[in-house]
């Protein structure tokens, strides 16, 4: 069964330790980070898992033509974590604007809780998943997915960047960078949701 690594006692500790309202600092704190780490880290492995020991015939299937198969959800992993993480860097190199921290009416756990349950739109016109398509195959996706996350998890490990007061408009609304490796670390997550699913269809190969 696919680890559920959010669950109740992840949003129990934001609430705890007072993540889960809307936060002014510029900086992030120590539970911040550890939280954020925590959330890459373990959403890094369920990928991994997801795809272990899997057959070429178990990859490519499809439960019907206009389906994704396995290997294209990796695709699409590799896609968002490069695209999402473009996006933190350009709203980074902009100018900080803590005016805008106003129009964020999402705390870190409502967040988490709606990207993991896909109730928000984060991909518009499938512009998260550009260069989807320049993928030759699911070991070379799997290899950019690790290697942008260990930079990724490497990033949050150490950076001292004002992270609160530069502010990412997304489809559903605005967030801040902070927020954002939050979205890119459970939405990966939620794409594994979906290659479990195919692992469920009846016709999935059984090797």
């Amino acid at each position: 069964m696919l680890k559920r690594y959010l669950g109740l006692s992840l949003l129990a500790f934001l609430v705890i330790t007072g993540l889960a309202g809307t936060i002014h600092n510029a900086s992030i704190s120590k539970p911040e980070r550890k939280t954020a780490l925590g959330l890459l880290k373990d959403s890094r492995i369920e990928v991994l898992n997801s795809v272990k020991d899997l057959s070429v015939q178990q990859l490519k299937f499809k439960s019907s033509e206009n389906a994704a198969s396995v290997k294209e959800v990796i695709f699409q992993i590799a896609a968002a974590e490069k695209n999402l993480w473009q996006a933190f860097e350009n709203a980074m190199e902009g100018q900080d604007t803590p005016d805008k921290r106003k129009d964020i009416k999402l705390t870190d756990a409502q967040l988490i809780n709606l990207v993991e349950k896909t109730e928000i739109n984060i991909n518009t016109s499938n512009a998260l998943f550009s260069g989807y398509s320049n993928f030759k195959s699911i070991q070379e996706a799997l290899q950019v997915f690790k290697s942008l996350r260990a930079a990724h998890i490497k990033y949050m490990k150490s950076s001292t960047e004002d992270l609160r007061n530069h502010i990412v408009e997304m489809p559903f609304g605005y967030i801040d960078c902070y927020q954002l490796c939050l979205v890119m670390a459970v939405y990966s997550n939620s794409l594994v949701e979906k290659i479990e699913k195919i692992k469920t269809d009846p016709g999935f190969p059984k090797s």
